[in-house]
């Protein structure tokens, strides 16, 4: 087994100017350009979706949070020229776990993400 070096992702991607990875700045950058162009509008970065509430029980006659909720968060979300609402994500890795949010997207927002 080979031991990551400290400060290395599990993944291999290099933080770059506040994002993730070069790849997801390099998007935002493109984003910000079609924009700019008026290609697109309402340009958001890192948008929370709620998937499953938190999950709450009286214990003791106070309110106990006894499952924390599951959330999607996008790395863009904009409006295209045609008025459509496009959220995206620039994926390296596919977890099992954003495979699941994904599908969990579509059945419970009716939205399907945008793979980059």
């Amino acid at each position: 087994m080979r031991k990551r070096q400290k400060g290395t992702s599990k993944y291999g991607n290099k933080k770059t100017g506040g994002y993730d990875s070069r790849k997801e700045a390099k998007r935002a950058g493109e984003l910000k350009m079609m924009m700019r162009a008026g290609l697109i509008s309402n340009l958001r970065e890192q948008v929370k979706y709620e998937l499953i509430p938190a999950q709450y029980d009286m214990v003791g006659g106070k309110k106990k949070c006894i499952e924390r909720s599951c959330s999607y968060i996008a790395d863009f979300v904009y409006t295209d020229k045609y008025g459509n609402t496009i959220v995206e994500d620039t994926k390296g890795f596919r977890t099992e776990a954003y495979r699941i949010k994904k599908k969990l997207m579509l059945h419970i927002h009716g939205i399907k993400i945008r793979e980059i």
